[in-house]
């Protein structure tokens, strides 16, 4: 009779983190800068249907980088547990916290399982508060870690080249266009002697919270040509013919149904 192969405990967690390390490298990078009226999120995705950035709730967003299927997975339980709770106590009760302490149990528990493999995913959860010291951002790894970031953070990608451009470019208490040129400019940054590149505004995807906003949501997708006219060196595209910047964005449409999502609990 065979024995089977051990494996020691560690060399098994290793095993998984550096699979899970792996397919997260793989993406492009997103970016999360806190400014004056807000939390803004910048990511370079050239897909307009597959977003990386969507809302949660009224003061809340999520972003993520890794596997799309399983980060939409769990944006869609978010928005359910969202849901339920705003509908069972009150609107009050739905924090960025409670969700990214949800996020961090489903994910801890799946990366901890023997029985399937790791999530390749790492996630941003952020709630705008009514004042910029009250904005709350939570970042979330793919073993359930849950980390709180403050002015900006990065995750995906070549994350070390661009929060090292962020560490020396970043300004508290920047307004809108600056923090999204800043942003963008730490998406394009290369290292080492090499000329940075120079994103195409059509690749880039950004969103908003933005606390000024008279509407209960504060969620709001930055328009390819406002972002084109607040970049001072943006790709030509489609400006408008009047020379005005146009309007920010829409809100989010509220999620459709889905196929069922993993359980938060």
């Amino acid at each position: 009779m065979s024995m089977p192969y051990y494996v020691s405990p560690e060399q098994l967690m290793k095993d998984r983190a550096d699979f899970a390390r792996k397919g997260i490298s793989r993406g492009r990078s997103v970016v999360v800068v806190q400014y004056a009226d807000g939390v803004l999120f910048v990511s370079e995705n050239p897909s307009q249907a597959l977003h990386k950035v969507s809302e949660i709730y009224d003061r809340i967003a999520f972003a993520a980088v890794g596997r799309y299927n399983e980060f939409e997975n769990l944006r869609i339980a978010g928005v359910r547990l969202a849901d339920m709770r705003g509908y069972s106590y009150d609107r009050r009760d739905v924090t960025g916290r409670a969700l990214a302490n949800a996020y961090a149990q489903t994910l801890g528990s799946i990366f901890s399982s023997g029985g399937e493999k790791p999530y390749e995913v790492e996630l941003f959860v952020a709630e705008v508060g009514d004042t910029p010291a009250a904005d709350q951002v939570y970042r979330l790894t793919y073993d359930g870690q849950v980390a709180d970031e403050h002015g900006y953070a990065v995750m995906g990608g070549a994350a070390e080249t661009v929060t090292a451009h962020l560490r020396e470019h970043y300004t508290e208490g920047a307004d809108l266009p600056t923090a999204l040129a800043t942003a963008v400019a730490a998406l394009g940054a290369v290292e080492g002697e090499a000329p940075d590149r120079v994103l195409p505004v059509a690749d880039l995807e950004a969103a908003v919270l933005d606390r000024t906003r008279t509407q209960t949501r504060k969620f709001r997708r930055l328009r390819p040509e406002w972002i084109e006219s607040a970049l001072p060196s943006a790709t030509p595209g489609d400006t408008p013919s009047d020379g005005s910047t146009g309007s920010i964005g829409e809100p989010e449409a509220q999620p459709p149904d889905a196929p069922v999502a993993p359980p938060i609990s």
